[in-house]
């Protein structure tokens, strides 16, 4: 018995056109990263890059791993804030502390000494604002204080 092509289901066979590859090559390439490999989170419903960390609500990149991104974290044991690498979970040790008590907000400017972020912070309403480096460790802040 042999098959012709008119009785193939269009159901079973997959037809690619230019068109549909080249739109599949966008797709992919929007969702490759030089550092990882492309796979598919059924949980998220897409395309999950591992090795690596890259979000896009990041404040700016890691100074030390230059994958990640630095985000404000707050501790779910402690409840302290802090500011640590989106890439932590694959290697990265990037963080330091950020004040407790008060109001902060996070700017997307690098310290021109240490590439970490600049914050903004006051204790009260009453105060100004205070614009500093938030790595405790780098030299522009120390010679402030």
């Amino acid at each position: 018995m042999t098959i012709s092509k008119d009785k193939v289901n269009s159901r079973n066979s997959v037809i690619m056109t230019k068109r549909k590859v080249a739109k599949m090559k966008t797709e992919l390439l929007q969702y490759y990263d030089r550092n990882g490999y492309l796979s598919w989170s059924e949980r998220k419903r897409k395309y999950v890059i591992l090795g690596t960390n890259s979000p896009g609500n990041g404040l700016v990149e890691c100074p030390q791993c230059h994958i990640g991104k630095l985000l404000i974290i707050r501790s779910r044991q402690t409840k302290k804030r802090f500011i640590g690498c989106s890439n932590y979970y694959n290697g990265c040790k990037a963080s330091t502390p950020l004040i407790q008590r008060g109001m902060i907000h996070a700017t997307k400017i690098p310290c021109k000494v240490c590439y970490w972020p600049i914050i903004l912070f006051r204790y009260s309403k009453k105060q100004k604002w205070t614009r500093q480096c938030s790595n405790i460790k780098c030299a522009s802040r120390i010679s402030k204080s």
